[in-house]
C-alpha cells in the first residue's frame, strides 16, 4: 500500500509540473479546402507544336512543309487521351501571331503572286495598266486582300467575341460525318472556352475584307449582288480547306508527308489549369 501510495503521489507531481493540458488543435483552415478544390479543376491541353520540316526526310523535303505548315497552323482536334479535356484557349497575343504568321508566310507571297499574274492576264483593274508597274499595282492589291482578309478573320473579330478562329478535327469516325462536321466549320465555331457559336469571324471577317477591298480595287463592280458573291465565293473556299485540314492526316500518312499529330504530354503537371 505504501508502494502504490508513492507512486500515486510521483504521478501528480509530474502533472502539476507539466501544467494544465494543451488545447485541442483547430480544424484546417479553409484556403485547404479552396486550394482542393482547385485542383480538382481538370486542366487544359495544349496542342501539338507545329510539324517541323526536320520531320520529314522524303523527296521535296522543303516544298512540302512549306506548303504543310499553313493548312496545320489553324486546324487542331481536342485530346482523345484525356477524355472531357479542352485545349488551352488563345490568349488577345497568341491570335495576332496566328495574324503575322498566316499574312507573311511564304506560301501567301507565293498565291499573292500567281493571283496577281491571272488578273493581269485577265485585264482585270484595267486602270492599273499592264507591265511591271500594272503587275506591282495588282501584286499589291492581293496582298492587301489576303492580308486584311487575316486581320479580321484570325485577330479582330475573334478577340471581339472570344471565338476561337482554329479548325477543331473530329479526325477519327466515319469519312461522312467528319465531311459535315469540316462543312459546319463556315457556320458553327468554338468560342475561347470551348463552347460552340455561331462563326462571326468567318461572315463578318469575310465581309468586311469585301467591303474594303473596294477602297484599292478602282475597277471593281460595286453593289449588293457583286459582294454577296464574292463573300459566298471565300466562304466556299474557306470550306474547301477545312474539308482539306480535317483529312489531313490521311492524306499525310498515305503519301508520308509531314502532318502535326496528338501527342500525349509528358507530364501533366506542366499542363497549365483552365482559369
Amino acid at each position: 500500500m505504501f508502494f502504490l501510495a508513492a507512486l500515486a503521489g510521483l504521478a501528480g507531481g509530474v502533472v502539476c509540473a507539466q501544467g494544465p493540458p494543451a488545447p485541442p488543435l483547430p480544424p484546417p483552415a479553409a484556403p485547404l479546402h479552396e486550394e482542393a478544390t482547385k485542383n480538382v479543376a481538370a486542366p487544359c491541353v495544349e496542342p501539338p507544336p507545329m510539324v517541323r520540316l526536320e520531320d520529314y526526310d522524303g523527296p521535296l523535303k522543303k516544298t512540302v512543309g512549306t506548303f504543310a505548315r499553313p493548312l496545320e497552323r489553324k486546324a487542331v482536334h481536342p485530346a482523345h487521351y484525356k477524355p472531357g479535356a479542352i485545349l488551352c484557349t488563345l490568349k488577345l497575343k497568341d491570335k495576332f501571331e496566328l495574324f503575322v504568321q498566316d499574312s507573311l508566310d511564304p506560301v501567301t507571297f507565293l498565291a499573292t503572286g500567281f493571283n496577281a499574274g491571272l488578273d493581269q492576264a485577265e485585264g482585270s483593274d484595267p486602270s492599273y495598266g499592264q507591265g511591271a508597274e500594272g503587275y506591282g499595282k495588282r501584286f499589291g492589291a492581293e496582298f492587301a486582300g489576303q492580308a486584311s482578309s487575316r486581320f479580321f478573320t484570325d485577330f479582330a473579330y475573334p478577340w471581339i467575341f472570344s471565338e476561337d478562329p482554329r479548325y477543331y478535327r473530329l479526325a477519327h469516325g466515319d469519312p461522312r460525318r467528319r465531311l459535315l462536321h469540316a462543312l459546319e466549320h463556315a457556320v458553327v465555331a468554338h468560342r475561347d472556352d470551348g463552347k460552340r457559336m455561331f462563326n462571326f469571324s468567318e461572315w463578318l471577317g469575310t465581309t468586311s475584307t469585301v467591303v474594303l477591298s473596294n477602297t484599292y480595287h478602282p475597277d471593281a463592280q460595286r453593289g449588293f449582288a457583286s459582294a454577296a458573291q464574292q463573300v459566298s465565293f471565300s466562304i466556299l473556299q474557306d470550306a474547301g480547306f477545312d474539308v482539306l485540314r480535317e483529312f489531313w492526316p490521311e492524306i499525310s500518312r498515305k503519301f508520308k508527308l509531314p502532318f502535326r499529330g496528338e501527342s500525349e504530354p509528358v507530364h501533366p503537371g506542366s499542363i497549365p489549369a483552365t482559369k
